[in-house]
């Protein structure tokens, strides 16, 4: 069924469902909650972007995975970054969840030392090659400065490629945890170089279905031209801040199987 609104009915309907499920109570189901576990910048990137790469299949099961990675870590993910050595990564060989392995983990962790190190970190690679049309072409250039390291090749399909039209879920998830600050407690808004008008919306099963029920989105894969597609609607929505409505799409999916 599709639902029929008008523009601005359908505006006041889901900034309602923003305010339902933005806001504290939404951590505690939710990955999201793995960067809230720490208070240092750095570690709160690092374990952020861990968790989110992750963040496919059941959210219990990447949420139990994700304080795995970080408790393999010691707890101080930018610390074991670093300063880590050759038996460290031994440690973080048996690690796996669903396709991301022990291999991947290590190729990370060398990785994200490489970017920490030579590229001014997570953020400044992000604020570096953002563009005025938004942060897709920013994610394509993330990848190839995050493989610039020597690297499996396996690896590389853990870290998604919006210009080989891939609708980036995960990464565009972290990007929101990282710049959009919602006054609400569950973004966490650590990057101030970043507009938040130019993230995109988590696109996945749930967000997708509803969306095409609301008829924000007519293409029926999710996939980069789909993206684009909702982003030009709910940038439509509200131009400052248009991903704040990811929470309504998911928390419509998720929780009120819509």
């Amino acid at each position: 069924m599709d639902i029929q609104m008008n523009a601005a009915e359908l505006k006041s309907f889901l900034d309602e469902k923003v305010l339902q499920y933005n806001n504290p109570n939404f951590i505690e189901s939710d990955p999201v909650q793995i960067p809230h576990l720490f208070s240092l910048k750095e570690d709160r990137e690092i374990a952020g972007f861990l968790a989110a790469t992750i963040a496919w299949g059941n959210r219990k099961m990447i949420i139990n995975n994700a304080k795995k990675m970080v408790a393999l870590m010691g707890n101080s993910p930018y610390d074991f970054v670093m300063n880590h050595n050759e038996n460290h990564l031994e440690t973080l060989q048996n690690f796996v969840h669903r396709t991301f392995n022990g291999s991947d983990f290590s190729t990370f962790i060398a990785a994200l030392r490489h970017i920490y190190t030579n590229h001014g970190g997570l953020e400044g690679v992000f604020t570096k090659h953002q563009n005025s049309e938004g942060l897709q072409p920013a994610i394509n250039q993330f990848k190839k400065v995050f493989f610039e390291i020597e690297h499996l090749s396996r690896t590389q399909k853990h870290v998604s490629d919006p210009l080989a039209g891939s609708a980036a879920k995960r990464i565009n998830m972290y990007l929101r945890w990282m710049v959009r600050n919602d006054n609400a407690g569950v973004d966490l808004g650590l990057w101030k170089n970043i507009s938040p008008a130019l993230l995109s919306c988590p696109l996945d099963v749930h967000s997708g279905n509803v969306a095409r029920k609301l008829g924000l989105l007519t293409r029926k894969q999710n996939d980069a031209k789909a993206l684009a597609e909702l982003d030009t609607q709910l940038r439509a929505l509200d131009p400052s801040d248009p991903v704040k409505y990811d929470f309504a799409l998911f928390g419509l999916g998720v929780f009120e199987g819509f």
